[in-house]
């Protein structure tokens, strides 16, 4: 069987696709109380772990181009969760830090994704979760 005859329910990349709506319907289900998107979800999980970022640094580790941030970093920025300040030595780079509100929400987000992603590997070998890791860096890999 060649790619190109392989029923859909076996493509790996229409798999992933259902799973990521899933995935992300389960993720603003469980927040839903923060009242944000799933892109402000995967921003303020990213800034989660205290250390600031340029906007260039942060839209590689969401996989998102900077300029389709900068909406998601205004509203978070309007809601008082994140600062965007210049970096000192490079006026064009403006680095983003999160707030007290943010810290508190990002905190919540982390939380809640170890809890989910706990649930959902319970059983699974450590060598399947590296095999997936493995597919998924091929396809990050194939978008650069």
């Amino acid at each position: 069987m060649t790619l190109e005859t392989m029923p859909p329910e076996r493509s790996v990349l229409l798999a992933l696709q259902r799973a990521t709506h899933a995935t992300l319907h389960l993720i603003t289900t469980e927040l839903a109380d923060l009242d944000l998107t799933a892109a402000e979800i995967n921003a303020l999980a990213n800034l989660a772990d205290g250390r600031g970022r340029t906007i260039s640094q942060l839209g590689a580790a969401v996989g998102s181009r900077p300029t389709t941030l900068t909406s998601v970093l205004d509203r978070l920025e309007r809601r008082g969760h994140i600062t965007r300040a210049k970096q000192l030595g490079d006026r064009r780079s403006v680095r983003i830090e999160l707030t007290e509100s943010g810290r508190a929400a990002a905190s919540v987000i982390r939380r809640t994704l170890a809890d989910l992603e706990s649930r959902a590997l319970d059983g699974l070998s450590a060598e399947t979760v590296a095999g997936f890791h493995t597919v998924l860096d091929a396809l990050i890999e194939e978008r650069t």
